[in-house]
């Protein structure tokens, strides 16, 4: 899908058209979702909920995010925050009534995600393509929370490079580190020291439409019909790319009516590969644009920025993921752009990157950036 395609088909944004901005700078929207509890699912992506709002294709909508961490544990969210080090009063409203409403959700809780969602699009329906515009994206709390643990990430001894013998790093089992972030010297960073900054760059970790038919065996299903948030999909989900930032967009296929959108997992910053499990876990509040192409058949997430075409391979295995990122690509650059599949995988060994997205969700993600300047036409 490019740019041009969705111009043809629709898409403002695609075609120059800019949202204003409202009376506090923000950019405005169609639409606002705020992260309450009634608007939230925990864990999983639920097919048959009622949606929490229904738009227009080509409208855009405001929606506001929790992170796990802070939300999620069973101690209070302000004790919580203080035995980090951090102060109450940063805590969101929208937290400690989350985590107040806890014990009505029998069902929830299968991992630590907190979903926004979901959002119906009229007229989207099974076999068509949701394009989601990243439009703006900002942190909602001046902290974030990462957690560092020898049974997580890619240290952890379920991790599947893991071997008999491997030596564990000399640490704490489990250290949950909270990290300031704001504007600093012009910047906005998370200050992990005096002599560390790490630039903020906002992103959903989650970006999803409701899977088509969760069954048992399939990664993250161990209860027909749900789907564990941890392990992305065709459907998109926890995809946890970074580069999947403002001014990016991600192309879903539809699997059921209205397409059912669900975002959460927002992140600060975060490197490739997300290593220990996870990110810099901080609220966020992004704003969408949302557009349906009809009979836009696809069989993995892409997506694209300013730079590149993005396809994604996603699998178990790693290796599995490279090849199925490569097969991605020859599909991307012989639809879109008319090569032959033997010259799209040449094309592809001699120009497009290849790197892990993220590698800790049961199953892993690899990347295949094309670059849009080789295309002179």
């Amino acid at each position: 899908m490019t740019k041009l395609h969705a111009c043809l088909l629709g898409a403002a944004f695609a075609c120059g058209v800019v949202a204003a901005a409202d009376a506090q700078g923000r950019r405005a929207a169609d639409h606002y979702l705020p992260s309450r509890p009634e608007n939230i699912a925990w864990g999983w992506y639920p097919i048959e909920t009622k949606p929490v709002l229904t738009i227009k294709s080509g409208e855009t909508v405001r929606i506001d995010t929790l992170a796990g961490q802070g939300s999620t544990q069973d101690e209070e969210p302000g004790a919580y925050l203080q035995s980090l080090g951090g102060n109450p009063r940063d805590l969101l409203q929208d937290v400690r009534d989350y985590w107040a409403s806890r014990g009505a959700r029998p069902r929830e809780g299968r991992t630590g995600h907190v979903l926004t969602g979901p959002i119906a699009i009229a007229g989207a329906m099974p076999g068509d393509m949701l394009e989601i515009e990243i439009l703006d994206l900002a942190v909602r709390v001046p902290y974030g929370i990462n957690s560092t643990s020898l049974a997580g990430g890619v240290l952890g001894t379920g991790y599947p490079g893991m071997r008999p013998g491997d030596r564990p790093l000399d640490m704490p089992a489990q250290m949950q580190h909270l990290i300031r972030t704001g504007p600093i010297d012009g910047r906005d960073v998370a200050v992990l020291s005096d002599s560390i900054h790490v630039p903020l760059a906002p992103f959903m970790g989650i970006m999803a439409v409701a899977p088509e038919n969760p069954t048992v065996g399939q990664p993250g299903v161990t209860i027909a019909g749900v789907q564990s948030t941890r392990p992305p999909g065709p459907f998109g989900g926890n995809l946890d790319f970074r580069a999947l930032k403002a001014g990016a967009t991600l192309y879903l296929p539809v699997f059921h009516p209205g397409a059912l959108f669900y975002t959460g997992d927002p992140h600060g910053a975060q490197g490739d590969g997300e290593v220990s499990g996870n990110a810099l876990e901080q609220s966020v509040t992004g704003v969408f644009r949302f557009v349906v192409h009809k009979g836009k058949r696809l069989t993995a997430p892409r997506a694209e920025n300013e730079t590149h075409y993005i396809v994604m391979g996603i699998d178990v295995d790693l290796d599995r993921a490279m090849r199925l990122a490569v097969v991605e690509a020859v599909k991307f650059l012989v639809e879109e752009k008319g090569l032959t599949p033997a010259k799209a995988l040449s094309l592809s060994s001699i120009a497009v990157d290849f790197h892990v997205a993220e590698a800790v969700d049961l199953t892993q993600v690899v990347a295949g950036k094309i670059p849009k300047n080789i295309f002179i036409r």
